[in-house]
């Protein structure tokens, strides 16, 4: 499926300048940290990124990696499944583990007076995870439902076919969860090299924030990291090569409506006209209910519930994407107009159009910060996409720069309808299939 766990920490990233003094830590062993100190209550968070995620699985053995991270909260060191989850309930902490497509993500909540215990039950739990062979199976019998789901799920297929056609045999081109063939392959041998590709001290990426000081937070990464090895046993994924080419495609489905998937070249966050494509992004289709699509497609035809498009910038391939759904008999019509709409984004947007979008972008950040662990996630998802530590203060200000010109142009360069594949997922009428263009060699 085309990515968008990236879109999700830069939506995250909200915080008004004033509000927070990151400090940059680092450990007696040598990890590094951004730290937001707040002794308001007393309890501390910490999010934890380990680059590479599921893009690491090894040949033949898609679903590992995600296959393991579930498996890591499923018992340590001498703690079965049952015995582990007690103890981390006793001291009323909170850990999480979750595989992306680029990252690995463990969080980490704890009451001050209980931080040490619960900090050697998580380094447990990545260093000495037990994958007992009940919790395999457990955990394997979940993804394998997953699955099966997403098999009869149109908006699961739709990203499936999306994303196969956009990364050829890159990982971000398959599922996460991998397939039943290659789930049910993975035994405990495959789970113990899925953990050492990827948990590993030189992928660590770390936020932290609530009740610690800086002298505090060292000690207590060396404490959860320091017994991880040094370094993976396999290098970071190659950076993704886009190959999608416009046209349509469609997969037959029995049902009175259609989903309709459609994706376009995109652009890394660093590139300089990423704000630019930023606020194009929303005055087309990001903005609910005032983008440009809404107001065509539902507003005024009443074609769908909902269309809406983002900016996917993972960290090694990126797509401008979209999506609606709508009935068999309009979707033809629906597919034009957002042809439409996606060309006429080059011949500029309003001044009105353009405030509007800088005060909603600018205005509704302070509003998603809510808590500290919140805080620490976006800590470590600017670290992980590359952000510099004054970001928060600056980044309103790249918004604001943002002028029609520097839309126009962008749309111009960017939004070329020639490059537009529609996945269509149903039995849509009038509408002609285009078949995928091989790669360029």
């Amino acid at each position: 499926m085309i990515r968008a766990a990236i879109a999700t920490v830069i939506a995250l990233i909200a915080l008004p300048a004033q509000a927070i003094e990151i400090q940059e830590v680092t450990s007696p062993g040598g990890i590094q940290a951004w730290l937001v100190e707040d002794d308001s209550i007393p309890f501390v968070a910490l999010d934890i990124q380990f680059k590479g995620g599921a893009s690491m699985d090894a040949s033949g053995k898609r679903g590992a990696v995600n296959l393991m991270t579930g498996l890591l909260e499923e018992g340590a060191g001498t703690r079965d499944a049952t015995q582990f989850a007690q103890a981390v309930e006793d001291l009323g902490a909170r850990l999480s583990f979750e595989a992306g497509d680029d990252s690995i993500s463990v969080g980490f909540q704890a009451l001050s007076e209980t931080r040490d215990q619960a900090a050697d039950l998580l380094a447990q739990a990545l260093t000495q995870p037990r994958f007992d062979d009940q919790a395999v199976e457990r955990v394997r019998a979940q993804v394998q439902a997953i699955i099966r789901s997403e098999a009869n799920d149109p908006n699961s297929i739709a990203a499936k076919e999306m994303a196969q056609q956009a990364w050829g045999d890159h990982p971000y081109a398959t599922s996460i969860n991998g397939t039943r063939e290659s789930v049910a392959s993975i035994g405990r041998q495959d789970l113990v090299v899925a953990k050492n590709r990827t948990l590993a001290r030189d992928r660590v990426i770390v936020g932290a924030a609530g009740d610690i000081s800086a002298e505090e937070l060292g000690p207590l990464l060396d404490r959860i990291l320091g017994g991880l090895p040094e370094q993976a046993t396999a290098p970071l994924p190659e950076p993704a090569e886009l190959q999608l080419t416009g046209g349509v495609t469609v997969i037959d489905w029995d049902s009175p409506q259609t989903v309709v998937s459609f994706a376009g070249p995109g652009l890394p966050i660093d590139h300089p006209d990423y704000f630019a494509a930023f606020v194009a992004n929303h005055i087309l289709g990001g903005g609910g209910f005032s983008s440009r699509l809404m107001a065509e497609i539902r507003e005024k035809r009443g074609l769908t519930y909902g269309v809406g498009t983002s900016l996917a910038s993972g960290l090694y391939g990126q797509t401008w994407q979209g999506g609606m759904a709508g009935s068999n008999a309009t979707t033809a019509e629906a597919v034009d107009l957002i042809r439409q709409e996606w060309s006429r984004m080059s011949e500029g947007v309003t001044e009105q159009e353009l405030a509007d979008a800088r005060t909603y972008l600018t205005g509704e950040y302070p509003l998603r910060f809510d808590g500290n662990g919140r805080i620490a996630s976006i800590l470590s998802g600017m670290q992980l996409i590359g952000l510099p530590i004054d970001y928060i203060n600056t980044r309103n200000e790249k918004v604001e720069a943002v002028t029609a010109e520097d839309v126009a142009r962008v749309a111009g360069e960017m939004l070329d309808t020639d490059q537009l594949r529609f996945v269509l997922v149903g039995r849509p009428e009038g509408i002609e299939e285009t078949p995928a263009e091989p790669a360029a060699e």
